[in-house]
């Protein structure tokens, strides 16, 4: 037992050393490429889903639509106690204090199973109200109950794995959360073939329970991997939340469950604003919601590689190298969602069509996607800043930022838009809400910058 916990505290010295002594800009990278390659596979697989739905019909594609709204509340919980707990872990590494960062650890982790049931007891109970409230019309309703089903058992495998893959990677183990997410993910394109091409008559069950094994399989490889190659091993043991402990936590994951509880919120909005134009609406809205996620996701896995690179720097009071590792991360995805933008304009309505060849809908996600190519690039910015203060433990400002692109704006901005311009109020909703957050951040991150001096 000696020999390993002299092990673990010689492991924890040298990722100490790395985080805080190798040059900034290499290390993001180095960091950021598996988080990359993880949402982009799982948006990959996403997309795969889309794919074959939309061969189904488009009350099936409009059901993915709905069943978005409940995959976003899981991942919200996961993301609350995975990012709650490891932004707090990352500076308590800096500062070298490691039974707390093992702490926290085990708390993140029972924080998010725990959640997921709760997920599980109440969305079964409650699951045919529950659709309809989300927006679904009564040809699209039967699709998502069938869909959600399977997935909400899986619900606390769901959340501890979003939960997993954040708490390895605020210790700098980006790969090994990587190996987790990647594994289910690509076990899941066999599975949706399988179900697919089978004659059955409840493939959309199917689709679900594809999902829920596949997620628990990522379940089951993220835990084992915290447990052998984390630098703070995960143990139940250590599971012991005091008040202090516990508003870390909650302050630490609160911009995250607010950016995602606000995402779910969002795509419930457009649901409900689409309904009256009808299920090519919601379809094609889906599609384009799905495509934008993978090129945010690209952003993502940047600002995810930054994180821990903050977290450990701003916990050992080097904050010249916050600062650089921000900057050159704010530049890259600037870069990055230029190119994107272009491509996402050139190949719309191609891209659409690979989804769902309706007319109808393709005309709705053409027009989407184009207007949303137009205010994409400030993403990069509005993000890392979010993410920023997050992982500085500024919760206050976290929160807000979190709140603004998805809910304080969104929300009320695909209501009131289509009562003037009708469907192209909700296809413009999006690129709106953009704007109002990049102008808002600005002096928010002016303020914070300049306290970094």
């Amino acid at each position: 037992m000696v020999q390993i916990h002299g092990i673990r505290r010689a492991s924890a010295d040298a990722k100490y050393r790395q985080m805080t002594g190798q040059p900034v800009k290499p290390l993001i990278l180095k960091l950021c490429l598996p988080a990359v390659i993880s949402n982009l596979v799982t948006t990959a697989y996403n997309l795969t889903d889309t794919f074959f739905i939309g061969q189904l019909g488009t009350a099936q594609s409009g059901a993915i639509g709905i069943a978005f709204s409940i995959m976003t509340v899981m991942q919200a919980l996961g993301f609350f106690f995975g990012n709650g707990a490891g932004n707090s872990m990352s500076r308590e590494l800096g500062k070298q204090n490691n039974e707390r960062a093992s702490r926290l650890l085990a708390v993140g982790f029972a924080g998010a199973v725990l959640s997921g049931l709760v997920i599980a007891t109440i969305g079964l109970l409650t699951l045919r109200p529950l659709v309809v409230m989300l927006g679904s019309t009564s040809t699209i309703a039967p699709y998502a109950v069938q869909y959600l089903t399977p997935l909400l058992v899986a619900a606390p495998c769901v959340c501890g794995s979003f939960a997993l893959n954040g708490l390895l990677r605020y210790q700098g183990q980006s790969t090994f959360g990587m190996i987790g997410l990647v594994s289910g993910a690509l076990l899941n394109f066999p599975a949706r073939a399988v179900v697919y091409l089978r004659a059955a008559p409840r493939k959309f069950f199917g689709a679900g329970l594809a999902t829920a094994i596949c997620q628990t399989v990522s379940f089951t490889i993220l835990t084992t991997m915290s447990r052998k190659f984390g630098v703070m091993k995960l143990s139940l043991r250590n599971c012991r939340p005091d008040v202090l402990l516990m508003r870390e936590v909650a302050g630490g994951g609160l911009p995250s469950l607010i950016r995602q509880g606000a995402g779910s919120i969002s795509v419930t909005c457009v649901n409900i604003a689409a309904n009256p134009f009808g299920d090519a609406a919601i379809a094609g809205m889906a599609i384009v919601m799905r495509i934008m996620l993978g090129a945010n996701s690209v952003i993502v896995g940047l600002g995810q590689g930054f994180q821990p690179v903050c977290g450990y720097n701003y916990g050992a009071g080097l904050f010249a190298r916050v600062k650089e590792g921000y900057w050159f991360c704010v530049r890259l995805a600037t870069c990055v969602l230029v190119v994107l933008a272009v491509l996402l304009w050139v190949f719309a309505p191609q891209l659409v069509e690979i989804f769902r060849s309706d007319p109808a809908v393709v005309a709705v996600g053409v027009a989407a996607l184009h207007i949303q190519c137009c205010t994409v690039i400030l993403n990069g910015f509005n993000m890392m800043g979010n993410m920023m203060t997050q992982t500085m433990g500024r919760t206050g400002i976290a929160s807000f930022l979190a709140l603004c692109r998805q809910g304080l704006f969104l929300a009320p901005i695909v209501l009131i838009l289509p009562m003037m311009f009708g469907v192209l109020g909700v296809e413009m909703a999006q690129s709106v809400s953009d704007v109002l957050t990049f102008l808002v951040t600005i002096p928010f991150m002016r303020r914070i910058l300049h306290e970094l001096r």
